[in-house]
């Protein structure tokens, strides 16, 4: 796996809190499909603090399980776990590319729209990383740097995050958490699949409404 963990966010303005959680939210999910988490990053999450009692409800379940499920998983064991969901010998269990969710054709590629806004937008991966755009640990950390900043430029609008999110994320997003908790292998990534339906649900909802 070429995809490398998200670089430190560098803001260009005070996030409010709500804003930070989001952007936060990003980084750990394009963390978790980048490669399997290690000791340190499982004993960061195990001890991370509870939801606020005035939070999400299916969220702060779904967090609960997954900071429970750090605290005793295996960093050997969740490697194993990665790669048959992700790398698998001949053919992984869950495909890490958006466009695989979409039916997508060589004819009608979703990634020749993404790599137009990804342009647009001032983002674009490193230029030693070999992965297509359309895979989620890319897709995850643009929208970090879309609410949060970072990578040479500010945070962007409500509806330019609004706009990418709908285009590149909504329509896969959930029909790929939902093959991670189903397929066969996964043990620690069924928490993390949990999670992000829950915060994929928040979000999906909150671009609706704004």
């Amino acid at each position: 796996m070429s995809v490398e963990a998200p670089a430190r966010v560098h803001v260009h303005r005070p996030l409010a809190s709500e804003e930070q959680a989001r952007a936060d939210f990003y980084a750990l999910f394009a963390r978790l499909m980048a490669s399997a988490p290690d000791a340190k990053l499982l004993d960061t999450i195990a001890i991370a603090g509870e939801f606020p009692p005035d939070g999400d409800p299916a969220l702060a379940r779904a967090w609960s399980d997954f900071i429970a499920a750090a605290a005793v998983m295996d960093p050997e064991a969740l490697r194993e776990e990665y790669q048959a969901l992700f790398e698998g010998m001949g053919a992984a269990e869950v495909s890490m590319y958006a466009a695989f969710f979409l039916g997508a054709t060589a004819v009608d590629h979703p990634r020749v729209l993404l790599r137009a806004d990804l342009a647009r937008l001032g983002l674009g991966a490193a230029d030693h990383v070999s992965e297509p755009e359309d895979h989620w640990a890319l897709l995850f950390d643009a929208m970090r740097v879309l609410v949060a900043g970072g990578a040479g430029r500010a945070s962007a609008t409500i509806e330019e995050q609004r706009r990418f999110y709908q285009s590149h994320l909504q329509p896969g997003v959930a029909k790929f958490f939902h093959a991670m908790k189903a397929a066969r292998s996964a043990n620690f990534y069924r928490r993390v699949a949990d999670l992000g339906l829950a915060f994929e649900a928040l979000e999906t909802e909150s671009f609706r409404r704004d």
